[in-house]
């Protein structure tokens, strides 16, 4: 019985990979969502080499703004991410302020992060600043009042010194994350998808695969698909 199980498993399994290769997608479907993944992601000089090579259109000056913003926010200077956003969108801070203090808030570390550079460093920017431009919208939101009195902490310990919670502000990781965010919501504001389509599909083919596996014993699909860095 047991033999005749695995025997049927192994027929179904080699039929379902026999089905998958006979699957074709068009050479033009994979070039644009290539392109697709290389533009949400602002790989530029990748993005704009396949353009050439493909024969694909591409948007050059809409996509440059949204990496100039990006890079802005990657070398910590958020006060020119924000005026290009500005630029960019004029509304989309103003519509948003959940972004808007995200960004406000990493350039409060910022300025935290210079002034304690240095013993006995000024911290008088950062005081005025977070009075200034955070410290207004924190009474009618606990959790901008939660974020803004976390990043006020750092400057009671020693910046070699931090518990976890305050460490994770100075982590570069988090204008990665920020940044990733202005960008999804930038992509959003321009009538494109803030997810590239790629892993949209792979998220589909990993719930269909899922669900296929509670009625059958499929073999391990590989997607033969390697996304790396390209700038």
């Amino acid at each position: 019985m047991a033999s005749h199980a695995a025997s049927a498993r192994k027929s179904y399994a080699s039929d379902f990979e026999r089905r998958v290769d006979e699957v074709k997608v068009s050479k033009t479907d994979l070039n644009h969502l290539v392109m697709n993944y290389l533009i949400n992601e602002g790989y530029q000089k990748a993005a704009l080499n396949f353009a050439k090579e493909a024969g694909i259109s591409l948007d050059f000056p809409a996509m440059d703004e949204r990496i100039k913003i990006r890079n802005d926010i990657h070398s910590g200077n958020i006060q020119s991410a924000i005026e290009r956003i500005n630029c960019l969108h004029p509304e989309l801070l103003d519509t948003d302020p959940s972004l808007h203090f995200s960004l406000l808030r990493l350039q409060l570390i910022e300025l935290i992060r210079k002034c304690t550079a240095v013993p006995d460093g000024d911290i008088t920017p950062a005081l005025d600043f977070a009075t200034t431009h955070l410290a207004p919208r924190a009474p009618g939101n606990i959790a901008f009042l939660e974020d803004l009195e976390r990043t006020m902490a750092l400057l009671c310990f020693p910046k070699d010194n931090l518990a976890p919670p305050l460490a994770e502000l100075m982590d570069p990781a988090l204008r990665r994350r920020v940044a990733a965010q202005v960008n999804e919501t930038i992509m959003e504001a321009q009538g494109l998808q803030k997810e590239p389509k790629i892993r949209s599909l792979v998220k589909l083919r990993a719930w269909s695969e899922d669900c296929a596996r509670k009625d059958r014993d499929l073999p391990p699909l590989e997607l033969g698909l390697d996304i790396g860095t390209f700038d």
